[in-house]
């Protein structure tokens, strides 16, 4: 009896034992080890036995529990817009064609990526739109900061009102012609030759108003201002700020590359306007910006000479910016 009530005891342990084992390796609410499912198959446990697949390995090595963790598709990479036609061709070049004057342009589509220009004459003369060069270059002498409170005030004057006085004492603040010119090599501007003079012999107005470029080197102005790429010369609280001076341009001066864009659409912008001889027949007008708003997204830069008179320039340029942005919608 003695001998039986061992064997019995021993049955009984070894029962318990087992018991024990099942409930540690198959407790915890039924869940199998390594997270892996009921039906996992012997392949399933050695992929997680060798952990996750490493970058090229392939397909079906990774674990089913990682694949579990992915909740949706890594989305695709956004297509570009349609690419358009030239906007400075077909109307626009047929308007430009009855007008007199020498007319240089360049748009930057900024949707599709497209560009376009239209003329291949010499520089012209920037008049005010040089204004803009002019904050450009004395904003990236701030290391990253905003101008000191005087020099905000004559900003922006010299944006928004176009003050000649307040552009002469922030043309000499950024380094001048020098200045001017260090900037641009940086920014990518490869036609355009700050003047050498503020007071000229023989000229009535501001030697910084006959520094010369071309639309594209405008384009590349206005990109630093809305396209910094990767490596951007002007912080985006300085890009905010300058573009902010643009939006609010006085009313009078709200022409130019804002011609025929709808008042619920956004324009920033830079005009210039320079009598070119004393009798005033001659005259440079410019007008360069950004305009985006119903559909569409570009940059624009305009520069024209030898109007007969002030308006009729500014008329050109209007005509003009109707045409480019009826063809970009």
């Amino acid at each position: 009896m003695a001998g039986a009530g061992r064997a019995i005891v021993g049955v009984v342990v070894a029962v318990a034992v087992a018991l024990v084992l099942f409930i540690v390796v198959y407790g915890n609410g039924g869940s199998r080890p390594f997270g892996l499912p009921a039906s996992a198959t012997p392949a399933d446990k050695s992929a997680v036995a060798r952990g996750p697949a490493s970058p090229g390995s392939p397909a079906g090595t990774a674990p089913a529990a990682a694949a579990a963790q992915v909740t949706s598709p890594v989305p695709a990479t956004p297509a570009k817009a349609a690419p358009h036609a030239s906007p400075l061709s077909g109307a626009a070049s047929a308007y430009l064609a009855g007008r007199s004057g020498a007319v240089l342009a360049a748009v930057y589509d900024i949707k599709t990526g497209q560009s376009w220009r239209l003329g291949d004459g010499a520089a012209q003369d920037e008049a005010s739109v040089v204004k803009l060069d002019v904050l450009e270059t004395l904003l990236a002498r701030q290391g990253g900061g905003l101008l000191s409170p005087a020099d905000q005030v004559r900003a922006q004057s010299m944006i928004e009102d176009s003050d000649n006085d307040a552009a002469t004492s922030l043309w000499d603040e950024a380094g001048g012609a020098g200045g001017i010119g260090a900037y641009n090599n940086r920014a990518g501007l490869t036609s355009t030759t700050p003047s050498q003079c503020v007071t000229c012999a023989g000229f009535n107005w501001p030697g910084w108003g006959l520094t010369t470029t071309v639309p594209q080197d405008q384009l590349s102005l206005l990109k630093q201002l809305v396209l910094p790429g990767r490596h951007p010369l002007l912080s985006a609280a300085q890009r905010s700020y300058a573009l902010s001076l643009m939006e609010n341009v006085k009313p009078d001066q709200a022409w130019g590359v804002s011609g025929g864009v709808p008042a619920d659409a956004q324009v920033a912008l830079k005009n210039g306007w320079l009598p070119l001889n004393d009798e005033n027949t001659n005259w440079q007008v410019n007008s360069v910006g950004w305009v985006h708003g119903d559909g569409r997204d570009y940059l624009i830069a305009v520069l024209s000479t030898g109007n007969p008179t002030e308006q009729y320039g500014i008329d050109t340029i209007n005509g003009l910016s109707s045409r480019v942005w009826s063809a970009l919608g």
